[in-house]
């Protein structure tokens, strides 16, 4: 399975998202943004992105699937702190 399909997947499932993939042909990380995250715990944010993928990681096509689910804001406070650390590598 490619990312891109798995990112379409995402997508066209989940209400509002944006949804960045990238993987192996069988491990994947999965980077998902949506205001659907909001109030909800990690678990709760894994669960809904679980879902669209669910019969292709029952079937073997995804043997492994990591998901880090952002809000807009957590994301973009994500991208400052992520920016500030590779300032700082020496």
């Amino acid at each position: 399975m490619q990312p891109e399909e798995i990112k379409k997947l995402i997508e066209d499932e989940l209400d509002s998202v944006e949804a960045q993939v990238s993987g192996d042909g069988s491990h994947y990380e999965a980077i998902v943004v949506g205001d659907i995250f909001a109030g909800k715990s990690m678990v709760e944010q894994q669960r809904m992105v679980y879902g669209p993928l669910n019969a292709f990681i029952i079937n073997g096509d995804i043997h492994a699937l990591t998901i880090k689910a952002y809000t807009p804001d957590d994301w973009k406070t994500a991208q400052k702190l992520r920016v500030s650390c590779e300032l700082h590598t020496y």
